[in-house]
């Protein structure tokens, strides 16, 4: 009976040591080593959450498969040879990355090209389709190619990789005195602000529905330039703590595939000189309000 209880007991510690693991939280500060001026470690990272559906949210809905021909005993003779495509929903390449380019050119996209093929891109293709005289299939073949090529121009570097990808939200009310990293949920953009004023805008990404980005008016609580996750073991480049662990922080799975993923809590930025810009402004106690 002894022996049953440690085994239990046991199995309860390493349950718990589990659940702890998927916070995005700080350990206790007596972990930190002697002489760190840093508080206890925060363990956001960004986790890849991959959806070959989308090119939006994590989570947007994918669009409709087309239904397979119903089974016939008798199949039609005059049935048409199936098209080969060039690019479609999945695929994740810089040719998808020009093709988006080339769609925002026709005003067919308003995100900036992420390389990933999802539903935003499948439902640009099946307009310009539409419009042109193609059948609507929302995948890329030879003769969609072509056309989309002649109605458009060869991207620049800027257009394949703006600065930003959504345009920023109107600020919220908070964020109009002050200093204040001003983040919208609803444009995936973070505005550094200093009484009213925008001086820079970011793309971010945040937590899942697991594991959300806290809303709120919280404060820069310390800040940390190279910080690795003690839990996650990934590194959190130019690391700004707001709000019990959670943290504005640069992303190489943001830098490298865009929306597919998502962070576990923290406020994940791709463009890593911009950030080391805005790092270096930000002030222990400056305002952060994150909001949709």
């Amino acid at each position: 009976m002894h022996r049953q209880k440690v085994i239990i007991r046991a199995l309860g510690l390493a349950t718990a040591v589990a659940l702890a693991a998927t916070a995005c939280g700080p350990k206790n500060p007596e972990s930190a080593g002697p002489g760190s001026s840093a508080p206890a470690s925060p363990t956001a990272v960004a986790t890849p959450d991959a959806s070959p559906s989308t090119d939006g949210k994590p989570g947007d809905a994918s669009p409709s498969a087309s239904p397979s021909s119903s089974p016939s005993s008798s199949p039609s003779p005059s049935a048409s040879p199936t098209v080969k495509q060039i690019m479609a929903n999945g695929d994740d390449s810089e040719l998808v990355r020009e093709l988006q380019a080339r769609l925002r050119q026709l005003k067919l996209m308003s995100v900036a090209p992420t390389g990933f093929y999802g539903s935003k891109t499948t439902a640009a293709v099946k307009t310009f389709q539409s419009k042109n005289g193609l059948t609507a299939t929302g995948g890329v073949d030879e003769p969609t190619w072509k056309k989309i090529q002649n109605a458009t121009k060869k991207p620049t570097a800027d257009e394949l990789r703006p600065p930003t990808v959504n345009e920023p939200d109107a600020p919220d009310a908070r964020c109009m005195t002050g200093r204040v990293m001003c983040i919208s949920k609803e444009s995936r953009t973070l505005a550094w602000m200093i009484d009213g004023k925008v001086v820079s805008t970011l793309d971010v990404r945040f937590g899942s529905e697991n594991t959300p980005t806290r809303e709120g008016e919280f404060k820069v609580e310390w800040k940390a330039k190279d910080w690795t996750s003690t839990i996650y073991h990934t590194p959190m480049p130019y690391s700004m703590f707001f709000s019990r662990g959670q943290a504005v922080h640069y992303s190489a799975d943001f830098a490298a595939r865009g929306y597919a993923g998502a962070s576990h809590g923290c406020v994940n930025v791709r463009d890593k000189a911009k950030l080391a810009t805005l790092f270096d402004a930000v002030k222990v106690g400056d305002k952060v309000v994150v909001y949709w």
